[in-house]
């Protein structure tokens, strides 16, 4: 037999070989891959009742895409799927938790709050992608995010369940408290408040501070996983104070960049400034004197 059944047919073009991925471009997306997969177990949990354990995987989730965004900027490499495994974790699940915990005795009203904070997360991811390839937005203002960011709305507005599992004396959610905190939170995820991203925060430490850095990294694990309850509470807290002071220093660096000191300077320099300061442009000639416009 001269041509075998299984033989490639010799006039059929040749298929097109791809080439080899760079692991640096396969690490973030691992990263994410396991984040989202995080996520998914979270509202498994939520469903099943344990609390306790659905809020330990979207912690796990949120400090993963943490870890995604660093090791993306350290390899130069990208996750194509980012913003879809951020908007289940740290939409979808965290709206599906305080559901199935407290909101569905609100029944429809709290299934709203629900969607609204998963709502505004996937709106506040898009904004994201949408500001990253602003060509007009100055240097100093990519180290402010607009709005809440995701994965510290998420952390954030589970803070009643924290509370629950403490069970300090006094402190009580009820339902309705909940459902005004959780459209707070995704109000604040939407709004166009600056709140310090800490991007260029610890790229670079120097030699004498790292080993105190390796002992406060223990440390906080440390009571993370032994204190979790108190530890999450008292980092929402003081994340939710120093909201303020964020918003405070963007208005001081705006204020800043707009040039509003140095504008005044030109009245009191003498003619050398004046003489540097370029003159305002001619009025434009009259319609009769301009050239014809080239198309």
């Amino acid at each position: 037999m001269l041509f075998p059944p299984f033989e490639p047919d010799r006039n059929e073009p040749r298929r097109r070989r791809f080439r080899p991925i760079p692991v640096r471009t396969l690490v973030p997306n691992v990263i994410t891959l396991l984040a989202l997969c995080a996520g998914l177990t979270s509202i498994r949990l939520a469903v099943e009742g344990r609390l306790d354990l659905a809020l330990a995987a979207i912690v796990f989730a949120a400090v993963l895409d943490g870890l995604d965004g660093r090791v993306a900027r350290m390899l130069k490499g990208t996750s194509r799927f980012d913003s879809l495994a951020d908007f289940v974790n740290f939409g979808v699940a965290p709206g599906l938790i305080l559901y199935f915990w407290q909101l569905k005795d609100l029944k429809s009203v709290g299934w709203i709050a629900a969607m609204v904070f998963a709502t505004c997360a996937g709106l506040r991811l898009a904004r994201f992608n949408v500001s990253i390839d602003d060509p007009n937005r100055p240097s100093w203002a990519s180290n402010f995010f607009v709005g809440m960011p995701a994965p510290a709305g998420a952390i954030t507005v589970l803070l009643p369940i924290y509370l629950f599992f403490i069970e300090v004396p006094g402190v009580f959610f009820p339902a309705p408290l909940t459902f005004l905190y959780t459209l707070a939170i995704a109000l604040l995820m939407v709004s166009r408040l600056p709140v310090y991203s800490g991007k260029r925060l610890g790229t670079r430490v120097p030699r004498e501070l790292v080993l105190p850095v390796f002992v406060v990294v223990v440390l906080i694990v440390a009571l993370l996983i032994s204190y979790p309850w108190i530890v999450l509470s008292i980092g929402t807290l003081i994340y939710l104070g120093c909201l303020p002071f964020g918003w405070m220093s963007y208005r001081k660096l705006e204020r800043a960049a707009a040039g509003e000191v140095p504008a005044t300077h030109h009245a009191d320099a003498g003619p050398a400034a004046a003489a540097a300061v370029p003159a305002a442009p001619s009025a434009p000639p009259d319609d009769d004197e301009r050239p014809a416009r080239l198309n």
